[in-house]
């Protein structure tokens, strides 16, 4: 049997010229990476790094100009496979008005499933399931256009969910909403793994978000800058710093207190930690 895994290997992509003979623009520089069943990876870089570029490929809505992608032992370049790879890979977008297509949330949670022919017994229950998952289930027979930014970004997940794939891939599902509506969809994205073991690859540009994943992974100029858990790379403010991104406020909080000699650890990441390591000093 496959591992349940995303291997990528010497991952080039080259978007195409604007006019025909026109040079390319290589975006993506020979990645390595592979995600295992389970994780929670958040993957961080500035506009035009290359990660929502990399995000494309897991699911297979670009394929590699060189290097492959493996989704649960398919090749992403095998055309006659691209069904198989988009049941195991969900993608969530930026925009929840641009992925809701019915007028009422349920009917849009089964909008897939209907399509795929999946029998109505088992429709009607991967919709309550799903919407159940994403704390939605009261909202079932409301018109989408009458929920907040958070709650149809979270309609657009349960429709993922619903397919029951083995990953989740949300591009910047956060970047529209406002801070309510962020902290809904993070915590449901971090109840799915916890409480469903759902695999989640998170793009984001909020540090905040990307403190709560098991790993990190920094993509700088089409190439892996750092992988690691969110102490190993929030730690190296600086390099962070360098390729334009900030860092989590408290990280920064604990950076500024260590450059002017105060000992704290530099592998602070959030604030109940800094209370504590505070207290420990002034004790």
């Amino acid at each position: 049997m496959e591992k349940k895994e995303i291997n990528v290997s010497g991952l080039v992509f080259e978007y195409p010229g604007d006019e025909e003979g026109a040079p390319g623009y290589l975006v993506l520089k020979g990645l390595d990476m592979t995600i295992p069943a389970g994780q929670f990876v958040a993957v961080l870089g500035h506009n035009g790094s290359g990660k929502s570029t990399l995000a494309k490929h897991f699911n297979a809505i670009l394929t590699p100009t060189g290097g492959d992608v493996i989704v649960c032992g398919i090749n992403t370049k095998d055309e006659d496979r691209l069904f198989d790879i988009r049941q195991q890979v969900g993608m969530v977008f930026q925009n929840p008005d641009n992925q809701i297509v019915a007028t009422i949330v349920e009917e849009d949670v089964a909008f897939a499933l209907e399509n795929l022919g999946v029998p109505p017994a088992e429709i009607r229950k991967r919709v309550d399931d799903a919407l159940k998952e994403v704390d939605m289930y009261e909202y079932r027979e409301h018109a989408p256009h009458q929920l907040s930014g958070g709650q149809k970004q979270r309609v657009a997940i349960a429709g993922i969910l619903a397919m029951r794939p083995d990953f989740i891939v949300l591009d910047e599902p956060t970047a529209m909403l406002d801070p309510k509506g962020r902290s809904e969809v993070i915590r449901t994205i971090k109840e799915l793994n916890k409480n469903f073991h759902t695999t989640v690859v998170l793009i984001t540009h909020y540090m905040e978000e990307a403190v709560q994943a098991d790993r990190v992974v920094v993509v700088d100029n089409g190439k892996i800058l750092r992988d690691g858990t969110p102490k190993e790379v929030f730690s190296e403010v600086e390099l962070l710093k360098s390729v334009g991104l900030d860092v989590p406020q408290v990280t920064e909080l604990v950076y500024e207190l260590r450059q002017e000699g105060i000992d704290l650890p530099q592998d602070i990441l959030t604030e109940d930690e800094c209370y504590e390591a505070l207290k420990k000093l002034l004790a």
